[in-house]
Order: C-alpha cells, then structure tokens, then sequence
C-alpha cells in the first residue's frame, strides 16, 4: 500500500470509528457502570418496514430473542418445539398444534390458541403475504384454550418448518390492529423486551423477568445500525461494540484474529449457463466451461480465502449435504473451444462478482474462448438474465428459504416452469424427480431425494457452484456465547452474556 493510500485508509478508520462513539457513548461513567453487562451490537442493515414481523425486519427480532415462534429448526432443519409443544398431521391437509401452557407476551397478555390464530391470520392477509407463506393457502381454528388447527389446500409436508419462520412469528394480539401495521414493541415473548426502536438509528431492549424459559443472562440489549462497514469493524476495534454483523472481507485482516468468526451462509456463488439458446446449449460447451473454471483462484483472490470450494449446489452451511452426495457420472466430454464467443454477465450490486467475472473472463478466454462481459445493476439486468439473453450468469444464490429446506430454491432455478430459471432448464426427469421430493415429509428420506435432485441438475451443467460464501461475525473479548447461525435466525440468546470485569 502506499503511503498515500495507508493515510487515506487510517482517515477512514478514524473517521468511522468517530461515527461510532455517538452510537455508543460510555463517556458518563455512572451510565457506563450501568451499562456494564449490556450486550452492544451493531447490525448492517436498519428496519426497512418498521420492525414488522412481516417483512424481513422479522429477522432482526429472531436474532434479538424478542419475537419467538412456535417451533425452531435444529442445524439440519428438523422442527423443535418452541411456543408449541407438540404438532401432529391428522389428516394430509390437516394439523393438530398442542401449545405451551404459562407464556406470557411482554405487555401481560397470555399466550393461548385464540393469540395464535390471530397471528397467523395477520400474517395469511397481509399485503404483500409473508414470502413463507407464497403460494400456500390454509385456514386455522382454535379448538380449545391451548388447541388450534391449521388446514391447508394442499397437502404441506413441510408445514412444521414454515412454521419456523421468523415471519411468523406470534405477538401479543395487542401487536394488531393499530392501523399502522403490526407493532412488535412490547407485544413480543422472548427473554428480551423490545423497549424502544429510534427510526432507523438504534433499538434498546431490556431483561424480560418473566419470561417462560431461562432468564436472560445480560440485563438488555443497545442495538446501533451500522451500513457502512468500515464503522462496524471500527466499532470492534475500539471496544465500542461487542457484536458485529458482517464485518467486510477486506476490514478483516485489520481485525485481532481471535475477535473474527467465519459463518458459512446457505448461500452459492453459481455460474448459470443457457441451455436453450446460443453456443451453451451445447452440453459439450457447457463441459469445456466447467473444465476452465479453477476455484481455488476465484476464493483466493477475490475472497482472500474466506469462502468454500464448491463441491455441490448445497454447501457446507448444511451438514448433511456432503454426506448425503455422490457426483455425477458419465458427464459429457468437453468440446475443443478455438475462439467461440460467449456473453458472461453479472450484475454490481454485490461487490464482489464483478471481480468474480474478471477472474472467469480470464479463465474462459485462456481456454479459448472469446469473452464479452456484461455487468450492470441487478434492477437493470434480472429481466434480460431471466428471459435468457446472456450465455452464462453469475448469480450469489441463497440456496434454503425460511422453511430451512432447499427444494423449493432447486424448484425455481431449475423446475421446467421454476420462476427464476435462469439457465433455462426443462428435464422432465428432473421435474419428475423434484415432484417427488417436494411429498417427502422432512427427514433423512427427503435430503436423500434432494441430493438425488443435486446430483441430475449437475449433470447438465446447467449450473456450476463455484464457492459457498461466508458471513464474517465480530465479537469482542468481552463477550461470551454468542450465537453463530449460517441461517442468520438467532445472534443472542438467553445464555449470551458480557463477562465480568
């Protein structure tokens, strides 16, 4: 680095690091002592709908344990018990869901069927629908104090872990109704009370004393959003915050080693090939494009090897992929390549691919082939990239929704009518083969169908998983078990604490 530049950077850092201190000020040393055993984070993204759970603001009162819902996920999907005790499928279209007795909302209001209902019936009519519950019709009834039903259309084999989702999330029935949406001050049931939210700037949340479970172990939460990244890894090294989302790749060797975790994400850097128009079609040309591609480069270079070499479309973020997969076989030769053109596009909102197109452009063209890069911003590029205009896309694809279960990313990307089918794949066995998944209950024999599904898509070529991204989580020395989630649900938890001085 030059010296130009060193200065440049340390005025940046210094700058952020100014930024920070009026998000968390401990220059009162009687709020400081205060303050002592309070958890400070600070989070990349603000509110962009007002805290509602029925956006995807529903993830930052998951991760802050404020809103619960009646069932959690363990590290390979299956539902758990939370607000529900227990569920059972009665009929294919019909559930029985037994709930926790002694749960009280943070405003007073008990828990019960009727509370539940109200819920999810917010959630059912909402405009526009929670993205869980697209495509899904059901009705719910409450059939005792602590009893309610949910009927579906459809059979929904899946319907314990829709369940999960922090969209659906059930608050106070005083959380309703307002005419402003759903307020989630207040109105939640996790070990911490969601006290105060100041617009897009900050949240404060305090110690539920009469929370179900375990007791908080810190007496409250001060919430700062950060976007810029250079303030959020300033705010670690300076010991202004203690939890730190998404510290960029590039602010991470500037940080102590052992304050920077490394998450895997369920989320797949994919190179997209068109298998109905232009020179991809061919699965010989698909073959060579494979064959070009060194990974190990793209990681190294373009994310200073804080990535994963892909080995599949489900990455490492999902335990029971690698286990479960077997590669393809008999896969087509690669064609000679001497000079065929072929259109490489990607879009700039996410830094990194445009690099990531660079590296493949290089790597194509020393293979043979004649490259034309297209990058633009993603609102410009998604109609041309799903209409099939361009030979190979790059996409970051997030590869599990908020069911915790990834068929219905492998149905849109690559079912004959899947709405984001970029590579343009139409295989009646491999629809054949995704219907048959999709009637699996959860468990062992659905990821075993789901890993057969991998396993024909990637014999096409149509798609070619390059890395599995990581999210990079800071955590200061101060703090002591906090949550580290690919599906980025939880952050702290009861058991997160600030150890003593």
């Amino acid at each position: 680095m030059t010296k130009t530049g060193y200065f440049a950077s340390f005025a940046a850092l210094m700058g952020a690091t100014w930024l920070l201190a009026g998000c968390f000020d401990d220059s009162d040393p009687a709020a400081a002592a205060v303050q002592n055993d309070r958890i400070r984070v600070a989070m990349l993204q603000p509110p962009r709908s007002g805290l509602t759970p029925l956006s995807d603001d529903a993830f930052k009162l998951s991760r802050w344990s404020t809103a619960e819902t009646l069932v959690t996920l363990n590290s390979v999907g299956e539902a758990q018990p939370a607000l529900a005790l227990s569920w059972q499928q009665l009929t294919p279209t019909r559930w029985q869901v037994i709930l926790r007795q002694g749960v009280k909302f943070h405003d007073g209001q008990m828990l019960n069927a009727a509370a539940v209902v109200n819920a999810l019936t917010a959630a059912n009519s909402a405009a526009p629908k929670p993205r869980i519950l697209d495509g899904v019709k059901w009705q719910m009834a409450t059939e005792g104090e602590y009893t309610l039903s949910i009927t579906t259309q459809q059979p929904d084999p899946l319907l314990p872990q829709r369940l999960s989702s922090p969209q659906l999330a059930i608050l106070s029935p005083l959380a309703y109704g307002s005419g402003h949406g759903v307020d989630p001050v207040n109105h939640g049931s996790g070990p911490y009370v969601l006290t105060h939210v100041d617009g897009t700037s900050s949240a404060t949340l305090e110690r539920f004393a009469d929370y179900w479970g375990e007791k908080a172990s810190a007496s409250g939460i001060d919430v700062s959003f950060v976007p810029d990244g250079t303030a959020r890894a300033a705010a670690l090294r300076s010991g202004k915050a203690d939890i730190v989302e998404a510290i960029p790749v590039a602010q991470a060797p500037l940080l102590d080693p052992e304050r920077v975790h490394e998450v895997p994400m369920p989320r797949t850097n994919t190179l997209y090939l068109n298998t109905r128009t232009g020179i991809t079609q061919d699965p010989a040309i698909r073959a060579a494009i494979r064959s070009a591609i060194n990974r190990q480069q793209i990681v190294d270079n373009v994310y200073e090897k804080r990535a994963d070499i892909a080995q599949g479309l489900l990455g490492p973020a999902l335990p029971w992929a690698a286990q479960l997969r077997t590669p393809p076989t008999n896969r087509i030769q690669p064609a000679a390549i001497s000079g065929q053109q072929i259109t490489l596009a990607t879009f700039s909102d996410r830094t990194e691919l445009p690099e990531v197109a660079v590296y493949l452009a290089q790597q194509l063209t020393a293979a043979g082939f004649s490259v034309k890069q297209v990058v633009r911003e993603y609102s410009q590029i998604e109609s041309d990239a799903l209409a099939g205009k361009f030979d190979a896309f790059i996409l970051s694809r997030a590869t599990v929704l908020d069911s915790g279960d990834p068929l219905a990313y492998l149905y849109s990307d690559f079912a004959c009518d899947g709405s984001f089918n970029i590579a343009q794949l139409c295989q009646p066995a491999i629809d054949a083969a995704l219907k048959q998944a999709a009637v699996i209950p959860a468990g062992h024999e659905r990821r075993v169908a789901i890993m057969q599904v991998e396993k024909m898509i990637l014999a096409t070529d149509a798609a070619i998983p390059m890395l599995h991204e990581r999210v990079i989580q800071g955590e200061s020395q101060r703090v002591i078990a906090a949550i580290r989630d690919p599906r980025e649900r939880s952050l702290i938890d009861s058991n997160t604490r600030i150890q003593a001085e």
